[in-house]
């Protein structure tokens, strides 16, 4: 029997094993908007609604959780989940996730500081003295996590860590550009905040999925139909109406860190 053939009939049968028992592929992720989040009891995002489109295409029911990214992680190492939603490739991870060659977007981590306390910075040694906020659960590079020229202080929620930095309790708080731009308007503090033009690192975030029978062949043809979907009008219009001209306006200056090293969103371990 050709290869082909064989995968064919691997990921056939796994979708039918699906449909038997009644279950769909379960998917977890945290809200990450605009990526990804909840609002008024309905699902909503770039990545999400882009992938809800491509597995429809598909024909692949899934089975949505939103949680905090440490229970994503645990639900993925125990088999709680078949996959995880806006997850970054590691060498780590490749054991036990399959990623498509595809990623569903791309990602810009930056620091935003408040107005009434700037603290413009080029390298991460400009940043000596200071309390830098972050997102439990999120892994950044060594020079980052493990640097001692500044502290690093972790809130519950994105919208914690800039309520603290308005109130002057961490000098800067490190995000993805689209997810802190996001912010600012939901919270209202645009006219309090300012994003740093200087781009820690560059990301690309993926669906990822459990290494199981028949996956692997999920995995190749949901890479090849997100692929098609983004070259269509259809994506370009989402892609609009989740802020890709926003986050355009306020690229006014672009540069990379010296120190050259990664941001990572998600933590090890499992993410």
């Amino acid at each position: 029997m050709p290869l082909i053939t064989q995968l064919l009939t691997v990921f056939l049968f796994t979708c039918l094993s699906f449909a038997a028992r009644g279950e769909k592929l379960r998917i977890v992720t945290e809200p990450w908007a605009p990526y990804v989040y909840e609002e008024d009891g309905k699902s909503l995002g770039l990545d999400y609604e882009t992938t809800a489109i491509v597995f429809k295409r598909l024909e692949i029911e899934v089975e949505w959780q939103f949680l905090p990214w440490k229970r994503c992680l645990s639900m993925l190492e125990t088999g709680q989940a078949d996959g995880a939603l806006d997850i970054f490739h590691s060498a780590e991870r490749d054991a036990a996730l399959l990623y498509p060659t595809e990623p569903l977007s791309e990602v810009e981590f930056v620091m935003f500081y408040a107005n009434e306390r700037p603290h413009p910075f080029h390298t991460l040694d400009d940043l000596k003295g200071l309390t830098i906020g972050t997102s439990p659960g999120y892994l950044y590079s060594p020079d980052f996590r493990e640097s001692t020229l500044f502290t690093r202080e972790p809130a519950p929620t994105h919208e914690a860590n800039f309520g603290k930095l308005v109130r002057g309790r961490i000098d800067l708080l490190i995000t993805d550009r689209r997810v802190g731009q996001h912010l600012l308007d939901k919270l209202g503090i645009r006219d309090k905040i300012t994003e740093n033009p200087t781009v820690i690192s560059h990301q690309s975030q993926f669906l990822a999925v459990r290494r199981n029978a028949g996956m692997d062949l999920l995995v190749q043809r949901f890479g090849a139909e997100l692929k098609r979907f983004k070259r269509e009008p259809a994506y370009a219009e989402l892609s609009a109406r989740y802020g890709a001209n926003r986050a355009a306006e306020v690229k006014t200056t672009r540069a990379t860190a010296a120190s050259g090293k990664t941001v990572e969103q998600q933590e090890s371990g499992a993410q």
